[in-house]
């Protein structure tokens, strides 16, 4: 029972630690990684009971902030779960690409699949650093191959992501190099038109050109076997 003190102040009991339960505080604290009763013992200057401290240290971050927790044998300091919404909100951060990130992509889109080498080429300039690689954590590219050439280079094309981000449903979709000048996206008169390559090397487009190649054929088939009869009913046209 707490006494009253002539001057009526209530003296509530002290919740202390001793020394060597400070030690094992801040041995648990100062580590990386959770810690063992054998990892703990061979730390602190004084022996004492290493378990029953533990859990009285347990006790005492019980309703903080941080609390003291043993998972697997072992000991460490974890954020307290009642306060894991805190840390669990998020923040969605938008930043620009580089100007060589959108003409690597660029080139990607209008060229693929198209090799590292290939884009230096039409970009005029080496890679900078991790241009590549931002483009493909934002899974707008990924590797598409081998090139049949000598070293097989690897081959870059772009995703189902990509045409999902910028609500395409197909690769011919995309605007040609004069559309975006006439909306006023780019200044044609700057840019390189290489860039934004010419449509054909979508697969879409390439079957479409198989096509026409063989109704042409049929044509020019058409055309000789028409030349052909009316050699034969009229002797002296050569």
């Amino acid at each position: 029972m707490n006494k009253l003190k002539k001057n009526n102040i209530v003296k509530f009991p002290e919740n202390k630690i001793t020394d060597q339960e400070k030690e094992i505080e801040a041995i648990i604290f100062a580590s990386n990684t959770p810690l063992d009763i054998n990892a703990i013992e061979s730390k602190i200057t004084k022996k004492i009971n290493v378990p029953k401290t533990l859990e009285k240290l347990q006790k005492f971050y019980l309703n903080r902030g941080i609390n003291l927790v043993c998972l697997s044998n072992k000991w460490s300091f974890r954020t307290s779960e009642k306060l894991s919404k805190l840390f669990s909100q998020q923040k969605t951060i938008e930043k620009k690409l580089s100007k060589a990130a959108i003409e690597t992509l660029s080139i990607i889109v209008y060229h693929q699949p198209v090799t590292r080498a290939e884009i230096e080429d039409i970009r005029g300039v080496a890679f900078g650093t991790n241009t590549l690689e931002i483009l493909m954590e934002l899974n707008w590219v990924k590797p598409g191959g081998r090139k049949d050439v000598p070293g097989k280079p690897i081959q870059y094309v772009t995703t189902e992501d990509f045409l999902s981000h910028f609500n395409l449903q197909k690769l011919s979709d995309l605007p040609t190099v004069d559309e975006l000048g006439a909306a006023g996206l780019i200044d044609i008169s700057s840019i390189e038109r290489s860039i934004f390559g010419t449509g054909k090397f979508y697969k879409e487009k390439q079957d479409e050109k198989k096509e026409d190649i063989y109704t042409n054929i049929d044509e020019m088939l058409q055309d000789t076997l028409s030349e052909d009869e009316n050699s034969e009913k009229d002797p002296l046209k050569k």
